[in-house]
């Protein structure tokens, strides 16, 4: 199964992508899809969740919530358009620490935070439109991807709660 571990944008922030402008030619994600991956896994074994679970419990026990920020403006990323979140370095740190050693790093390094809005032929175009927003993010999720074409679906697997500030 396709495995990633995620954060969930709060409604507010929701509603802030979902007010972007959206021009003809890309393939637009859905709200249902805007999640902020801290480690996209890949596809994974079924029997290495309880690993993963364990792992991240352990690392992220005590960890702070992190205080996030959409933009300044959207971006390419390749095929992708990607709306970037700032605030969670500190996180995705632990995250790749803790799961390293279950699941081999496979995607490009360093890490860096969008919740992709678009895919496919994406106009140089659409990059660049301003774009705020801020959420404090208090809880991480081990997400499963049994999407579909034309029909998103992810699953948590697994949340683990962040420490929120006094």
């Amino acid at each position: 199964m396709r495995l990633s571990v995620a954060v969930w944008p709060p409604p507010e922030i929701v509603e802030v992508l979902g007010a972007l402008h959206r021009a003809p030619g890309p393939q637009w994600s859905v709200p249902a899809q805007w999640l902020v991956k801290l480690r996209p896994l890949g596809t994974v074994p079924e029997r290495l969740v309880p690993d993963l679970v364990e792992a991240l419990t352990e690392e992220l026990d005590g960890a702070p919530a992190a205080r996030c920020r959409l933009g300044p403006r959207t971006r390419s990323i390749g095929q992708w358009l990607g709306v970037p979140v700032s605030g969670l370095d500190d996180l995705a740190a632990a995250v790749f620490d803790a799961t390293a050693p279950i699941v081999a790093v496979t995607h490009p390094q360093p890490f860096q935070a969008d919740v992709v809005i678009a895919r496919g032929r994406v106009p140089a175009s659409a990059a660049g439109e301003p774009i705020s927003g801020g959420w404090v993010a208090d809880r991480i999720v081990l997400v499963a991807d049994r999407s579909a074409p034309g029909r998103p679906r992810f699953e948590d697997l697994a949340g683990f709660e962040l420490d929120r500030p006094a």
